[in-house]
C-alpha cells in the first residue's frame, strides 16, 4: 500500500501533471492533484500525490523535498490526516 504525500510551496503555474513528472523521478506515482481554490478558480499553492509504494514515499521524500519547480523551492512530506473540525476553530456540541 502506498502512501499520500502533502506538497507545498507550489508555484500558482504547476499543473497536476508536473507534480507527476517530478515525482516519477522517485517511483510510480498513483495519482497527483494540486488544490484549486473553488473562488478563484486558482491554485491554492500546495497539492497531494499518492505514491504506489512506501519506498517510493520515502525516497520522493528525500529526493524531492526543497527541489525548484517552476522556479520555487517544494516542500515535501507525509500528509497529515483531514481534521474535520470546522474552520473558526470552535467545537460544535
Amino acid at each position: 500500500m502506498g502512501r499520500r504525500l502533502y506538497v507545498g510551496n507550489l508555484a500558482w503555474t504547476v499543473t497536476d501533471q508536473d507534480l507527476h513528472d517530478a515525482f516519477s523521478e522517485a517511483g510510480k506515482v498513483e495519482s497527483s492533484q494540486v488544490i484549486i481554490d473553488r473562488a478563484t478558480n486558482r491554485s491554492r499553492g500546495f497539492g497531494f500525490v499518492e505514491m504506489t509504494s512506501d519506498a517510493d514515499a520515502d525516497t520522493a521524500i528525500k529526493k524531492l523535498n526543497g527541489r525548484e519547480i517552476k522556479g520555487r523551492p517544494i516542500r515535501v512530506n507525509e500528509a497529515q490526516a483531514r481534521n474535520n473540525n470546522n474552520r473558526s476553530g470552535s467545537q460544535r456540541p
